[in-house]
C-alpha cells in the first residue's frame, strides 16, 4: 500500500489539526503536487482576488514553501554573485529577513534559468537550501545561520534546478548536472555529510539533470527516486531508487532520455511511478519494488519515439496521469496504460509543474497566464488567469491561498469565485 512521505511525522500533525496544510517543499506536503485544500481560488488577475504582493529584486524561477505564517524563497542577487534565502509574513507580503552567501564561482547557465532556481525546504524548526556551488545552509525561521556545507564548483552550460528534500534527519541534495554528479545526505542538525553516492557526470551542451530527488514508501520500504540521464535522446536515462538512509541504490530503471526537467511522480491509486523525459524523449510508468536492474519485470509502459518537449513535472490522481508540453498542450492518460484520453491547446510555453486540488488542475507559462483545468478523462477548461509578469515557478498551496512567484514579484491570492 502507498503512502508519500511528507518532511517530518509533526507535518501530518500539525496539518490533521489545524485542517491547513503547509507547503514545505516545491512539490507539497506529499512532494506529488497535490492539495488536500478545498477552497483555492479559480479566478484571479493583476488586480483581482490578489491579497497583496511583494516586489522582489531579480528574477527567479524557485518555488516559494509555506510554514505558518512564513514564506520562504530562494532569491539570486547581482545575477548570482549572491545567493539568498527570503523570508516574508505571510499576512502581509512584508520582507522579515534576507539572509546571503557569496558565490566565488563564475557559475554558467542559461537566460532562461536564473541561479537559485532550487526551492527551499522546511521541516517547521528551520529552513535549508541548496546554493549549487555555494553550498547547502541552513537558517533557524528567525533568520540565524545554523551551519553552512560547502560544495564543489557546479558548472553546466544551462546552470542547475533541483531542490532539496528531507528524510527524517537528513537534508538530501542531488549536486547536478555536470562534473561531479552526486546525491549527498547531510544531518540536518549539524550539516555534516551522512552519506555521498556518486553519480554519471554528464557534462554536454544539451543533456543533463534538473530533477529533484523524490520520497516515498512502498510497503514497508523508504525509497529515494531520482531521474538521471543516459547518453541518448532515445532512452537509455534511468529512474533510480535508494535507501534514503543511506544512499544504497535498490533499483533502476533504464527507458528516459538525456535531458531530464521533471521528477517522478507516484500514483496512490495505481502504486506506480510515472517519470517524463524533456528534449522528445520518451515517457514510462514502474511498478516499485524489486532490487537491481528492473526494466523488463517492473516496466509498465514505455513510450518512446519523438515526444514533445517536456518541462514541469506532471501530477497523477485517481488513475489519471496529466502532462502539460512546454508547446502549450496539455493532455490527460490513463496512469495505468499510458493511454491518451485528451490532448488539447492552451496558450503559451508550458513550464509549470501542474497543481492538484479539489477536482482542479492548474498549470502556468511563461507569459504569466494560469490555466485551470477540470480534473478528469474529459477537458474543460474553467479559467485563465492572466497576471501579466514572466512566470517560470510553480505554484503553492495553503489554506485557501495560491502563492505565485513571478520574475518580477511574489503574489499571495486568495478569493471567494469557486467557480
Amino acid at each position: 500500500m502507498y503512502r508519500l512521505l511528507t518532511s517530518t511525522l509533526s507535518l501530518l500533525t500539525i496539518a490533521a489539526v489545524t485542517h491547513a496544510e503547509n507547503w514545505p517543499t516545491w512539490r507539497g506536503p506529499r512532494e506529488n503536487g497535490v492539495s488536500n485544500d478545498k477552497s483555492l481560488p479559480v479566478v484571479w488577475s493583476a488586480t483581482k482576488n490578489i491579497r497583496w504582493k511583494t516586489a522582489l529584486p531579480e528574477a527567479g524561477n524557485s518555488t516559494p514553501i509555506v510554514w505558518g505564517n512564513r514564506i520562504f524563497l530562494t532569491q539570486a542577487l547581482d545575477k548570482g554573485k549572491r545567493r539568498a534565502v527570503l523570508c516574508f509574513d505571510r499576512a502581509d507580503g512584508k520582507k522579515l529577513w534576507q539572509r546571503e552567501l557569496a558565490c566565488t564561482t563564475k557559475e554558467t547557465t542559461h537566460a532562461d534559468n536564473p541561479h537559485c532556481s532550487g526551492s527551499p525546504v522546511t521541516d517547521g524548526q528551520a529552513v535549508y537550501a541548496s546554493f549549487a556551488s555555494a553550498g547547502i545552509v541552513a537558517y533557524d525561521f528567525d533568520g540565524k545561520l545554523l551551519w553552512h556545507h560547502k560544495l564543489e564548483p557546479l558548472l553546466h552550460i544551462f546552470g542547475n534546478g533541483s531542490s532539496p528534500t528531507l528524510y527524517k534527519d537528513l537534508v538530501i541534495v542531488f549536486h547536478g548536472p555536470g562534473e561531479p554528479t552526486y546525491m549527498i545526505a547531510l544531518d540536518k542538525r549539524t550539516g555534516k555529510q551522512v552519506w555521498k553516492q556518486n553519480e554519471h557526470a554528464l557534462n554536454h551542451q544539451l543533456f543533463g539533470t534538473w530533477s529533484s530527488p523524490v520520497l516515498a514508501r512502498f510497503g514497508q520500504r523508504d525509497e529515494l527516486l531520482m531521474c538521471l540521464p543516459g547518453e541518448k535522446i532515445g532512452g537509455d536515462g534511468w529512474v533510480k531508487s535508494y535507501d534514503p538512509a543511506t544512499g544504497k541504490e535498490l533499483w533502476r530503471c533504464v527507458g528516459l532520455g538525456a535531458s531530464l526537467y521533471a521528477s517522478a511522480t507516484v500514483s496512490p491509486a495505481t502504486d506506480a511511478i510515472v517519470a517524463a523525459s524533456g528534449f522528445y524523449g520518451p515517457v514510462m510508468a514502474i511498478r516499485p519494488g524489486g532490487n537491481g536492474d528492473v526494466t523488463k519485470s517492473h516496466r509498465i509502459w514505455h513510450e518512446a519515439g519523438k515526444n514533445p518537449q517536456r518541462i514541469g513535472t506532471p501530477v497523477v490522481a485517481d488513475g489519471y496521469l496529466y502532462l502539460a508540453e512546454a508547446a502549450g498542450f496539455a493532455e490527460c492518460r490513463d496512469a495505468r496504460t499510458g493511454k491518451r484520453l485528451w490532448k488539447e491547446r492552451l496558450d503559451g510555453k508550458l513550464w509549470g509543474s501542474m497543481l492538484l486540488a479539489a477536482g482542479r488542475l492548474y498549470v502556468s507559462n511563461l507569459e504569466g497566464q494560469t490555466y485551470v483545468l477540470a480534473a478528469g478523462p474529459k477537458f474543460q477548461r474553467l479559467a485563465t488567469n492572466d497576471i501579466g509578469e514572466p512566470t517560470y515557478a510553480a505554484l503553492a498551496a495553503s489554506d485557501g491561498e495560491i502563492f505565485l512567484r513571478t520574475w518580477k514579484h511574489l503574489y499571495c491570492i486568495k478569493g471567494n469565485d469557486q467557480r
